[in-house]
């Protein structure tokens, strides 16, 4: 009998719990300044030795915004404002090994610096130092699949960074 009651009062607990847990839609509330209604990605500046990188990240940051859509992404003479990047760090190193010693995965790393403006060029916010890491596999005897690899590698870190920033930009700005 004890143990009946027992079991009676933890499904009372947990329903109690759970019933009064409060769930909200997300995505719905904004907290996106006032008047930004229409945002400019410009193409990010390489500040590295690695060609094109400017071109993933900058992919990257305009498909998270378009999939969106709280905020219009159009071009720099339409916006009321406008996000830029600059590409301050790329780094790749070798992180494994076979057993003849040569390299079979590096990491790339990649740090990014943000600033958003209105379309007057006052900064509204700006973080500095993102940086996301992401490993790859190379193939000693196909440079073009490790070449693939790495350019994906540095996609998915601009992908990362992308979805960070549209994270903070709408939920705590």
């Amino acid at each position: 009998m004890k143990g009946v009651f027992c079991r009676v009062l933890v499904i009372i607990s947990c329903s109690l719990l759970l019933g009064s847990c409060g769930y909200q839609m997300v995505g719905k509330e904004t907290h996106v300044p006032e008047g930004m209604k229409a945002l400019a990605v410009p193409t990010f500046q390489n500040q590295t030795y690695e060609p094109g990188i400017e071109i993933l990240f900058t992919r990257a940051f305009l498909r998270e915004f378009i999939q969106d859509r709280r905020v219009r992404v159009v071009d720099r003479s339409e916006a009321d404002s406008v996000l830029e990047g600059v590409i301050r760090y790329y780094y790749v190193a070798a992180v494994s090994f076979d057993r003849s010693g040569l390299a079979t995965e590096y990491q790339a790393t990649v740090t990014v610096d943000l600033t958003l403006r209105k379309g007057t060029g006052e900064v509204i916010w700006q973080e500095k130092n993102l940086s996301e890491t992401r490993w790859y596999r190379v193939s000693s005897n196909n440079a073009a699949t490790s070449e693939q690899n790495k350019n994906a590698a540095v996609a998915q870190v601009g992908i990362l960074v992308a979805e960070r920033l549209r994270n903070r930009f709408f939920s705590n700005f």
